[in-house]
């Protein structure tokens, strides 16, 4: 169902890209807003991780200097069945973590220090397992094309905006057109806001799932969650940016828009998401 969903929104995303080509361009300008998207996707599905790590000033770490950390990736990997990926370390004292790559045999996992330093080894396991159903389900890149696409949206729009202001060829756009092509240069980034939002959301609900059934613990996430949430309510990451806020097991501006509207949040809330852990807690103790 999930998988479907995600299909459905990606499609949605994709729609609403060719629509503000063709509002901007007619049939051109939808084969034009394809084709740019489809270059997008390329450029999105092998570079997107090397420039996240950039971005984040990751350091490599090994099983020498960091035997913890590795040797619980180690564990959940072999458990998954999934391939070790790379470890990564960012130097930031608030606590968070985020997995990248465009598949399980090219994956990174990167967790702040302040994350090592607040969090007992069963919560990072809980943290860890969410992270790596990411890289299981190809949330990384799936996020990483959709952030593309909303952005590029918003950029068409801004063209479209500008054209139907200046009144840029006037005689196709004039009058009642030159209207319409101005409120849907609004409307439409608007839309694909709430779509890559409401991806974001369902693959983080996907991914609580598949960390709770990794480890057999729900409660070990179930608490990271409350930690990591109360820290992110009082301290920002110095690096983080809206673009990439989708990747951390907790938004980096939850502090910041604690009170915005839920449509445009990249995650559920955390009350929610710990209330389905709940759930599952239950269901696992009963079959125990």
């Amino acid at each position: 169902m999930e998988k479907i969903k995600t299909a459905l929104l990606m499609s949605g995303l994709v729609l609403l890209f060719m629509f503000v080509g063709s509002l901007i361009g007619g049939q051109k300008g939808m084969i034009m807003a394809f084709v740019v998207a489809c270059g997008m996707n390329f450029f999105s599905y092998f570079f997107s991780d090397k420039l996240v790590l950039k971005h984040y000033r990751a350091t490599p770490v090994t099983a020498e200097s960091q035997p913890m950390l590795y040797d619980i990736i180690d564990r959940l990997c072999a458990k998954a069945n999934l391939p070790m990926p790379k470890i990564y370390i960012i130097n930031e004292q608030v606590p968070n973590a985020f997995a990248t790559g465009r598949n399980p045999n090219n994956a990174a996992v990167a967790v702040t220090q302040g994350l090592l330093n607040l969090m007992s080894p069963q919560e990072i396991e809980g943290v860890l397992a969410h992270e790596l159903s990411h890289v299981n389900h190809y949330d990384i890149l799936i996020g990483s094309v959709a952030a593309m696409f909303a952005g590029a949206i918003a950029m068409l729009a801004n063209f479209a905006k500008f054209g139907a202001i200046a009144g840029s060829n006037s005689q196709n756009r004039g009058g009642a057109n030159g209207i319409f092509l101005l409120i849907g240069a609004v409307i439409m980034p608007l839309a694909a806001s709430v779509i890559q939002m409401a991806i974001s959301r369902t693959r983080e609900f996907k991914a609580d799932a598949g960390a709770a059934a990794l480890t057999g613990h729900p409660e070990w996430l179930i608490s990271a969650l409350s930690k990591l949430d109360n820290y992110a309510k009082n301290y920002r990451m110095h690096s983080a940016t809206g673009s990439t806020a989708h990747m951390f097991i907790i938004n980096p501006f939850s502090g910041i828009k604690a009170n915005f509207s839920q449509l445009f949040s990249t995650h559920p809330s955390t009350s929610d998401r710990i209330a389905k852990l709940e759930e599952l807690k239950g269901k696992i103790a009963t079959q125990k």
